[in-house]
């Protein structure tokens, strides 16, 4: 049985955070940590009771497509109705269109409680959810009226729709046309790897399409974005003719089988209707809103899924009987989780989740610093933190749920192997995560050819100098976290000295960079995590003695184990960013 932690949510958001702080802008005067409390508490309710018990029901039967349109796994129409009725597909969107306005931080602890408890589920609010932020950005007047409040309530749900056969990750290949009539477009084409494209759940569907103008140049200035209603919308709102969009049939998965993966046929017959979202040529530029939206989404996915790996390794090493370590009292075997190996991985699998947990709500924490912080100086500096911190979020996460999955199947021994346990199944649900929204490569990538390379390493270095600070600042009497503090600021040493010999390297050879841009992408996550579980050391350390000091202690102890046994890391990390990348690019590649 899955419980959600809202007591770890509710430390890293008030203690860590200070979250509360938000509510010093007019626009979130009515948010606090009563209110943060309230929410997390009726979404861990939700999430156990409503979504934990259809998701194992959901990977063995998942959907199922029909010459009619596809079918949802049992259970999930019910549990869509409660989510909507209960107002989650609301949270954190713009009251103009029946939202409520709440910090990115909160949303994203939210969205870890869905992606625990049902990933297959969460994905679909969570496309909702960007489609819903693009058009309120990018839309028309009209198109907001037409779409979002719908949306907002969850009546309506929206998809992001990319992929084509010949263009994965490549959109400038793109080859859907759309050609323009009177005031809409006619699309053809067809997309691949639509997550939600085709359901049950709900009346109508707002596909949102990339396409290439009839006449637009070859490459990404020519690509747009459109709206494509599954079922064409009557200007008061009501539904009108079914729109010329098809499933044609929905892929066999590794994981995520409740979430239908859908091939979908754009312009079958007369074409598929839709409507230009902004400016011609800029589809790409706003189809991105979309997706960095996702890719923070989509980190806390990761870890959410080796949150819910965790839990049932743990509860299985409370039990299992097997064996006696060598340091037991008494005689006879003993549940394993005495074992020290065995508690070595709970605590890898833990402390990583912990730093993975801190690193996604302090990014969105930034980017709701960015929008409400009162200071426009602070506002731009958060922003660029936020925006700087994305990739490694995403990458990093994504890689920590795909490590903590596996371990707990290794927890499980043999039985781990065998589906009726459980334990699979998070292994092969999380496994798309570090593909989804750009691969961990993409992300590097990102991180160092536009984030670090746009500033010359700025953004990078003012993160840097911060932890540094802070570290050295940290004032404890508590040997242990003491002891972690000064691991966390060494490693942060050898972010400082990788980051100055990448900027080196790529400034004569840009390939270079790319050879070792995920090791240091990976070099960001554990360092930053670090840092955050150094910081969270210290607040547990002070507060030890009150009436939560077990909670308190394990903060304290779990922090020690990753800065001794995952910190160590980063020092082999560093030493591949700074003599790693002749390998890669000296050799050719017909010697692979």
């Amino acid at each position: 049985m899955y419980r959600a932690p809202v007591r770890e949510m509710r430390f890293v958001l008030e203690e860590l955070l200070g979250s509360s702080s938000l509510a010093a802008s007019q626009l979130l005067s009515e948010y606090s940590d009563e209110l943060a409390q309230s929410v997390l508490g009726e979404a861990a309710r939700f999430a156990e009771s409503v979504l934990d018990p259809l998701n194992r029901p959901g990977d063995t039967t998942g959907a199922r497509w029909t010459a009619d349109g596809v079918v949802t796994a049992p259970g999930f129409r019910e549990a869509y109705r409660q989510f909507a009725q209960g107002g989650w597909p609301a949270l954190g969107a713009d009251p103009e269109f029946g939202g409520q306005r709440v910090p990115r931080a909160l949303n994203s602890a939210v969205g870890e409680f869905w992606g625990s408890s049902n990933l297959a589920f969460k994905l679909g609010p969570m496309l909702t959810h960007g489609a819903v932020h693009a058009l309120q950005l990018c839309g028309s007047p009209a198109q907001k009226h037409q779409y979002l409040a719908k949306m907002v309530s969850g009546e309506w749900t929206g998809t992001m729709v990319l992929t084509e056969p010949q263009a994965g990750s490549d959109l400038g290949q793109v080859r859907t046309r759309a050609s323009p009539e009177g005031d809409h477009y006619r699309l053809f084409g067809q997309k691949i790897f639509i997550t939600w494209g085709d359901h049950d759940l709900t009346t109508n569907t707002i596909h949102m399409v990339i396409a290439r103008i009839d006449g637009a140049p070859p490459g990404v200035k020519g690509i747009s974005l459109f709206i494509v209603p599954k079922v064409l919308a009557n200007a008061d709102g009501s539904l009108g003719a079914r729109n010329d969009v098809r499933c044609l049939s929905i892929e066999h998965k590794l994981g995520i089988h409740a979430s239908p993966t859908c091939v979908l046929a754009f312009g079958e017959r007369d074409g598929a209707v839709g409507y230009l979202v902004g400016e011609p040529g800029r589809g790409l530029e706003y189809m991105f809103i979309m997706m960095n939206s996702a890719r923070l989404s989509v980190g806390s996915e990761g870890y959410a899924v080796g949150e819910r790996a965790f839990q049932r390794a743990a509860d299985w090493a409370r039990t299992r009987v097997q064996g006696r370590p060598p340091v037991a009292a008494g005689a006879g075997p003993v549940p394993i989780i005495n074992h020290p190996d065995v508690k070595r991985m709970l605590l890898m699998m833990k402390s990583q989740v912990e730093a993975s947990r801190a690193l996604i709500l302090y990014t969105a924490f930034q980017f709701d610093l960015g929008e409400y912080g009162a200071d426009e100086a602070a506002r731009k500096a958060a922003q660029a933190r936020g925006e700087l911190l994305t990739p490694i979020a995403k990458g990093w996460c994504t890689e920590i749920g795909n490590e903590v999955a596996a371990i707990g199947v290794q927890i499980h021994g043999g039985m781990g192997f065998i589906e009726e346990t459980g334990a699979a199944q998070y292994v092969r649900d999380v496994r798309i995560t570090t593909i989804y929204e750009g691969t961990t490569g993409i992300q590097s990538n990102d991180l160092i050819g536009r984030k670090l390379a746009r500033d010359r390493g700025a953004a990078m270095g003012a993160l840097i100098a911060d932890m540094e600070r802070e570290l050295q600042a940290l004032a404890t009497t508590d040997a242990a976290v003491d002891a972690t503090r000064k691991t966390a600021l060494e490693s942060v040493g050898w972010l400082k000295g990788a980051t100055q010999s990448l900027l080196k390297s790529m400034a004569m050879r840009p390939d270079t960079g790319m050879a070792v841009s995920v090791p240091y992408l990976r070099l960001c996550g554990y360092v930053i995590g670090g840092w955050l579980l150094a910081k969270s050391a210290a607040v547990a350390a002070a507060k030890a003695g009150g009436a939560d000091r077990e909670f308190y202690a394990a903060k304290v102890r779990t922090a020690a184990f990753y800065a001794a046994q995952v910190l160590p890391i980063a020092l082999g990390l560093a030493r591949v960013i700074e003599g790693g990348a002749a390998s890669v690019v000296e050799t050719d590649a017909a010697l692979i």
